[in-house]
């Protein structure tokens, strides 16, 4: 029993640690050369994908959203352990370096990671869609069967259904963002916690799950998500996507992973406040 509990305490990273686990790989993050930033989020955005496109077909195969999203966070799992960047995840990580003031860390800097893998997400997001679509219409010959039709709907509902509610809507689809990277951006710091992959796994899976299950907006899925549903036939525009669900979906998932998890790490165990003084 005794070497049981040293053995899980020896995998386990206590929060003061862990927060500091976070600013060091906010600062690696930042000093990855352009190549392989571009490289590590094309692959991400890839994997995130062609997870997505797993669990709507699951979810459609056997009438039951839960299994969909009780296996969908095997992608962003397989990601993470392979070190790939979402957008989502150094939306949290990159700004605490800078926070932090490392050497050489700068606003610039930071924008310069965001958008490098926003890039590379995309990239990989879009070039799973047309591999899909490709796949299931026979290179555009048929039609793509009850997964496009998904699709369309589910493209068109989350934006002309977000716009025909005006500011409102948009609030919704930004609101939706910050729960959703507040539970994927838990699911990375969580994975820091254990120093064994079957720890991290176990770490990520519940708050990955329960983003998806609930619907709320991921900014890398919906870049594989929108795209397919375009060339599918979705009744909505480029423009409608970006205007009524990634713009808004994007800058909840960097308020939910910075000021949710990113900064409440920071705070509390990285800088925190001196103990208070008990009178005897």
């Amino acid at each position: 029993m005794a070497d049981n509990t040293q053995s899980m305490n020896a995998d386990y990273v206590p929060p003061n640690d862990l927060a500091r686990k976070m600013v060091d790989a906010g600062e690696a993050k930042i000093r990855v050369s352009t190549r392989d930033t571009l490289i590590r989020a094309y692959m991400a955005g890839a994997i995130l994908a062609l997870a997505a496109a797993f669990a709507i077909t699951v979810t459609i195969n056997t009438g039951s959203p839960l299994i969909g999203a009780l296996l969908f966070p095997v992608g962003f799992i397989l990601l993470y352990l392979l070190g790939f960047d979402l957008l989502t995840g150094v939306f949290m990580l990159v700004p605490l370096a800078l926070l932090d003031r490392r050497p050489g860390v700068t606003v610039n800097q930071v924008l310069r990671n965001w958008g490098l893998v926003f890039v590379g997400n995309f990239a990989g997001a879009v070039t799973v869609a047309f591999m899909i679509s490709f796949i299931l219409t026979f290179g555009y010959s048929v039609p793509g069967g009850e997964i496009a039709e998904k699709a369309g709907h589910i493209g068109t509902a989350r934006t002309l259904g977000y716009e025909e509610h005006g500011l409102a809507g948009w609030l919704t689809i930004f609101i939706r963002g910050i729960l959703c990277n507040w539970m994927v951006s838990t699911g990375v710091a969580a994975a820091m916690l254990s120093t064994s992959a079957i720890g991290k796994i176990f770490a990520m899976w519940m708050p990955i799950m329960l983003f998806f299950y609930m619907g709320f907006e991921h900014s890398v899925v919906n870049m594989f998500l929108f795209p397919f549903a375009l060339i599918m036939g979705g009744d909505f525009t480029f423009g409608d996507y970006l205007l009524w669900n990634e713009l808004p979906t994007a800058l909840g998932n960097l308020v939910g992973g910075l000021l949710f998890v990113g900064l409440i790490m920071f705070v509390t165990h990285y800088k925190t406040a001196p103990r208070r003084e008990l009178e005897i």
